[in-house]
């Protein structure tokens, strides 16, 4: 089944949703064997990309257009109708699927402790290429795409029909951008080859935006959590600029966002060309964007993908790398500042009011700043000049 033929708004978001169910937690849980736990009531929210990120945007002003693939029962039911209470037309590019399951998730996101996720996949593992139509991508200027590690149609036989979507984008005269999520080690997504299916896919990309933790297992195997310092950011993103992409933006919790542009090439041109950038600015630059500091911080659900919606709607607006990044880790910020991923934030004046107000920053650590010729501007936002790379 393929979504109704419609006009497409600026971004299309496709690919993995779910209903995330949130507990209100006081404290972490004692979840021994035999045990109950008493909690506070739950938020519904849509969860996963096309949910955080589309609805993120959204919210930011920018008009999306949602691509995910839902069962006919009780879960896709709520699922359309949280949708729809932001708008009612962003339901209109939901697939339903009869006698399918639809994805959700219980997300455990107790005071002060980072989130745990119990998931099922649901319909979300048959979406393939052809579910995100030629005529769903007409008149929009992005195509964002995420979570394929949890779409097992995407990552089957090397990531041919996630390539085969990626590649119709481009045809189309889209920009792509591609996020991705952590595997299951002990599911059929912790056997895939994921360098190789990274190298298959990347070249039909040109934003790519996993998280810092999520590159280094597809690409180093790494799977215990580090924290990153320059060199290992430097390598992780020098590798995936290899494979195609124009822009690498590495998520890094909570301390913010690192981006690193090409060198130069068709990719940049290209994504320079499509949104009107000054090639100058955004060739060959790294940018590192610490956290805003959130008011409180009611839950971190969704905080890497509303950061992905601010970048993408910067890019619309025709902002340079260090002001898009800026932007990114501003949107973020926001987000955690409501138990589910997209409530807490509001449209981009309210956000750049903040901004102009001087919102402040936490420090990143010493090991993403010392010994580098960083440059700092008035935000507290990090960057290297555009000219040379910094060796």
């Amino acid at each position: 089944m393929t979504e109704p033929d419609a006009p497409s708004p600026l971004v299309v978001v496709a690919g993995h949703i779910c209903l995330d169910i949130i507990p209100v937690l006081a404290e972490e849980p004692d979840l021994r064997p035999g045990s109950l736990v008493e909690i506070g009531p739950a938020a519904l929210s849509a969860g996963g990309p096309v949910g955080n990120v589309g609805l993120a945007l959204h919210r930011l002003g920018v008009s999306v257009r949602l691509v995910g693939k839902i069962g006919d029962d009780v879960f896709g039911r709520v699922l359309l109708d949280v949708i729809r209470r932001s708008d009612p037309a962003l339901a209109d590019g939901m697939l339903v699927e009869y006698g399918e399951t639809t994805s959700y998730s219980v997300v455990i996101s107790p005071p002060g402790v980072d989130r745990t996720f119990l998931h099922c996949a649901g319909a979300n593992h048959t979406f393939g290429a052809a579910d995100v139509s030629v005529n769903s991508l007409r008149s929009a200027r992005i195509l964002h795409f995420g979570y394929p590690p949890v779409m097992r149609r995407l990552y089957a036989d090397g990531g041919v029909e996630l390539h085969a979507l990626l590649a119709k984008a481009h045809a189309c005269g889209l920009v792509t951008s591609l996020d991705v999520c952590q595997p299951d080690p002990h599911g059929e997504s912790g056997r895939v080859d994921w360098a190789a299916l990274l190298a298959r896919a990347l070249p039909a990309v040109d934003v790519f935006a996993p998280s810092f933790d999520e590159l280094s297992l597809m690409l180093l195997g790494s799977g215990a959590h580090v924290p990153p310092d320059l060199g290992s950011l430097r390598q992780l993103s020098g590798l995936a600029l290899t494979m195609g992409p124009a822009v690498v933006a590495l998520k890094l919790g909570e301390q913010g966002l690192y981006v690193r542009t090409s060198r130069g090439g068709a990719g940049l041109e290209r994504l320079c060309r499509l949104f009107g950038l000054d090639a100058a600015l955004w060739q060959d630059r790294e940018v590192l964007a610490p956290c805003f500091r959130a008011v409180r911080i009611a839950g971190t659900t969704g905080a890497g993908d509303c950061t992905i919606a601010g970048l993408l709607a910067a890019l619309l607006r025709g902002e340079d790398p260090v002001a898009a990044a800026t932007a990114a880790t501003a949107v973020g910020a926001c987000s955690v500042e409501e138990p589910d991923a997209t409530s807490g934030v509001p449209s981009w004046p309210d956000i750049a009011a903040r901004l102009a107000g001087g919102w402040p920053r936490l420090a990143p650590a010493a090991a993403l700043t010392n010994n580098y010729a960083w440059q700092c501007d008035a935000h507290g936002t990090l960057f290297t000049p555009p000219g040379p790379e910094t060796p």
